[in-house]
């Protein structure tokens, strides 16, 4: 017997695309955290090398879930798909007018603008990762690329780093983008897109 619930919410975010929204929010923010730097003090109260362990295991698991995006992106279920929310500039900033002036749409998927969201995020979120595996071979000598970063130059090393650091920052700054875009359209909309992340149902 179906109840209001089934009657208003269907069923648009597929259990493993939830999965990997927070796993890969999870091990983000585990990589940031493990890395030291951002807070001063946590490598001395802490194992520095297990810290480092840490840090590049989540970087793999990282690794492993972009990879899984792609393929979901074309041949996961309608609202998974980029064919779904990828979009041409022009629509994507036609919706940006829209919801500057509040009346932008709702889409059941990702919205124009949120699909490119996605899209950079993914694109940042690659740049980490590759930097940080050159990184690992260029330093350590040791990950997938180590074989063509042994032996590499200090001055190499520091503009890995460098690069490397650059694309955690810029992955930050889209997550925040992506945070302020997800309250505004909540608002917008008076739907709760993080309970609906959460269940995988919108509101008819």
């Amino acid at each position: 017997m179906s109840t209001p619930t089934d009657l208003t919410e269907i069923p648009v975010w597929d259990p493993l695309l939830r999965l990997f929204h927070w796993t890969l929010l999870l091990s983000f923010c585990t990589a940031y955290l493990s890395e030291g730097e951002p807070f001063e003090g946590l490598q001395d109260r802490l194992d520095g090398e297990l810290l480092q362990i840490v840090h590049v295991w989540a970087g793999y698991v990282l690794a492993g879930l972009l990879l899984f995006r792609l393929l979901w992106g074309f041949v996961g279920p309608r609202y998974a798909r980029f064919s779904d929310f990828v979009h041409r500039p022009g629509e994507i900033l036609a919706y940006l007018y829209g919801v500057l002036t509040l009346r932008a749409p709702r889409h059941l998927g990702h919205n124009p603008a949120g699909g490119a969201m996605i899209v950079a995020m993914l694109l940042a979120l690659t740049a980490t990762v590759v930097t940080g595996l050159a990184l690992y071979g260029a330093d350590k000598g040791l990950g997938p690329l180590a074989g063509g970063f042994t032996g590499s130059s200090d001055d190499l090393i520091d503009a890995i780093k460098e690069a490397h650091e650059v694309a955690t920052n810029g992955t930050l700054l889209l997550i925040a983008g992506h945070l302020i875009g997800v309250v505004w359209e909540s608002l917008l909309h008076r739907e709760n897109l993080v309970r609906a992340m959460i269940t995988g149902r919108k509101r008819l």
